[in-house]
């Protein structure tokens, strides 16, 4: 097995979701069955962006694309996908944290360009390390503001470095990780209420939920979460709460408090989501949740 970089742009032609499967073409596929049961890096090229290295997942599986010749489709092991607290860029004052990518001379080689390509352990740990650095005692790093010869850092004994890399199936680390990118998506509002409330030390009140839940497989994204309040978090999980795919806020006829329900919710009924519609909830994910969480049937307006 081999761990690996998978470039991926929102614009792409490619049939991607990263969370679930990644679209190549033939000529990577001696390159891609290397990383079958190992983990690769999401990067969007520098080109394209400048989220650079952003998430991680576990290729599970290759298989042809039954929908387009010459094409294969990585599949994404379900759950394993996860995001990074900061994305990473390919270089920052001249250092690179993939180092790989360097010729003899100390220059960005050809290699670079490859859509699909191995990485040493050195330089994923190294990227993985810079990407996961929000602060709790699980991690190495607790500072946000990372130094711009931080790609220069030398890591502690392989032991530690192979505990990063389980660190990735952590529930604790997913968890911290998915609420932090939902919460900032979401502009710290629940978005059924609207309510923005902050406590003294500056934390939101907001809670993180999955829309397709962590037992069902769910990955731990941004299109698969919602800003939620707390009781309105706890209605939503036991299926009193869902969300058709026009915003609309669903209610159960199981709610034995309607009125009082109505009155917190945003005027329209409506669920405000974030402005980057790449974070917009997915409409599978909340078809799922209808289909197997939504309790009863949905009262008319």
């Amino acid at each position: 097995m081999t761990k690996g970089v998978f470039l991926f742009r929102e614009d792409s032609r490619y049939e991607d979701r990263p969370w679930e499967v990644y679209q190549f073409p033939r000529d990577y596929l001696s390159r891609a069955n290397q990383m079958v049961g190992d983990w690769v890096i999401f990067m969007e090229p520098v080109k394209a962006g400048r989220r650079g290295y952003h998430a991680v997942g576990r290729v599970q599986r290759i298989v042809p694309d039954p929908s387009a010749s010459a094409m294969y489709l990585a599949m994404i092991e379900p759950g394993s996908y996860l995001p990074f607290d900061h994305d990473v860029p390919f270089q920052s004052g001249g250092s690179y944290p993939e180092r790989s990518v360097l010729n003899d001379g100390g220059r960005v080689s050809g290699r670079a360009q490859a859509a699909v390509r191995p990485i040493p352990d050195a330089d994923f740990n190294r990227i993985i390390a810079l990407g996961l650095t929000a602060g709790d005692d699980l991690l190495p790093r607790t500072d946000a503001t990372l130094p711009a010869d931080a790609f220069h850092d030398e890591r502690a004994p392989y032991t530690f470095e192979q505990h990063r890399t389980q660190m990735l199936t952590l529930r604790t680390v997913r968890d911290r990780v998915f609420r932090s990118k939902v919460v900032q998506a979401y502009d710290r509002r629940c978005a059924f209420t609207g309510f923005q409330f902050i406590n003294g030390g500056g934390r939101a009140e907001v809670e993180a939920a999955h829309i397709k839940s962590v037992g069902a497989k769910g990955p731990d994204v941004v299109p698969n979460g919602l800003a939620l309040s707390g009781t309105v978090h706890w209605m939503f999980d036991r299926g009193l709460l869902s969300l058709a795919d026009d915003r609309t806020v669903l209610l159960s006829n199981h709610i034995n408090d309607v009125d009082g329900l109505r009155k917190i919710l945003l005027p329209d009924g409506r669920a405000r989501f974030p402005a980057q519609r790449r974070d917009w909830p997915d409409v599978a994910f909340l078809a799922w949740h209808r289909d197997h969480v939504f309790k009863g049937a949905a009262l008319t307006p």
